[in-house]
């Protein structure tokens, strides 16, 4: 689970949808178990890199049984404590909620603020640039730290990561080899991206706060590496939603692969289209054109391709300036 080669998916099932992120946190544990009682696991752990929030949050979760405390009272105990990370918390105190951002989706519309109390691993936690620049400075051996043996054996553990041409260790991302190679993790919610990462060779170590939606990794990446060029901003194209009959909707559900490894998969459910791609979150998708569709949380849009009798032949996914095709190789599961 910490280098995400669980198998688990990115969110169970049963989880809520993208779009309703208030009903996040009345997901509970019990649920979570229902889902793990009945769920396969597609490949053997530890075969193939795939981002799971629920693999990072049962990975809280087991630990803090382990412990024998919950995870809000443990991160304190074992490491926002040692480190002197006071601003490090699940739950904020009236005193300090002023201090709170508000957060940003991708069109730059305050967006919910996430919280999911039964995978508290995955992503519930609050910070401050000051506490994660304690937490780099006891990475780097800046400060020196009870955490620092545990600290240097995520390291050791790695795994391949097919999707982004890296190494995965325990939480961080591994880029370049040898003595060229740093260290990166990022991550964010629907309002909020974060970036941490430091280069053991020069001792230099950066974090990125945001509240909004776009990643800042690249901000990092050019903070350690100055040669590697920060994104170039973009600005949202402002897209109008129109009304598709839902007969149309049935003909696009389906399983499409854009490569041997990979499928992203296209259902009809609860009135709406949405599509999952490999390594992300179940998101709705909105008609611009009988053949156009567009995410709202995401600049990515998706064009069906059909043939002559209307049936969907594949899909053309538009990602990251990216074009990238894939036909159309059955049906939605649970569909014939």
């Amino acid at each position: 689970m910490a280098t995400l080669t669980s198998g688990l998916p990115f969110w169970p099932s049963d989880f809520p949808f993208v779009e309703d992120v208030p009903a996040y946190s009345q997901y509970t544990v019990e649920k979570l178990c229902g889902f793990l009682s009945t769920y396969e696991l597609p490949r053997e752990p530890g075969t193939r890199w795939e981002y799971s929030n629920t693999g990072g949050g049962l990975l809280g979760l087991a630990l803090s049984r382990r412990a024998g405390r919950n995870y809000e009272a443990l991160v304190p105990a074992r490491i926002a404590g040692p480190l002197g990370m006071k601003n490090t918390l699940i739950t904020v105190p009236s005193e300090k909620k002023a201090l709170l951002a508000t957060a940003h989706d991708g069109r730059l519309e305050p967006a919910p603020v996430w919280d999911v109390p039964a995978l508290p691993g995955a992503g519930s936690l609050r910070s401050r640039v000051n506490d994660l620049l304690a937490l780099l400075a006891a990475f780097t051996g800046n400060t020196e730290s009870p955490l620092r043996p545990a600290m240097a054996a995520m390291l050791q553990t790695r795994r391949p990561n097919e999707i982004h041409l890296l190494e995965q260790a325990l939480g961080w991302w591994v880029i370049g080899k040898g003595e060229g190679e740093f260290f990166i993790h990022g991550g964010g919610t629907f309002g909020f991206s974060s970036s941490i990462g430091y280069d053991p060779r020069t001792r230099v170590g950066a974090v990125a706060l945001s509240n909004a939606s776009a990643g800042v990794d690249d901000i990092v990446r050019h903070v350690l590496r100055p040669s590697l060029p920060l994104d170039k901003p973009q600005t949202p194209k402002v897209r109008k939603e129109i009304t598709v009959d839902a007969e149309l909707l049935d003909r696009y559900a389906g399983q499409y692969r854009p490569s041997p490894e990979w499928v992203d998969t296209v259902t009809h459910e609860s009135d709406a289209l949405r599509i999952q791609l490999p390594a992300a979150p179940k998101m709705r998708l909105y008609a611009e054109t009988e053949r156009d569709f567009f995410l709202k949380e995401s600049d990515i849009q998706v064009t069906f391709q059909t043939d002559d009798q209307g049936r969907a032949t594949g899909l053309v996914l538009h990602i990251w300036g990216l074009h990238v095709p894939a036909a159309r190789i059955g049906p939605a599961p649970g569909k014939n």
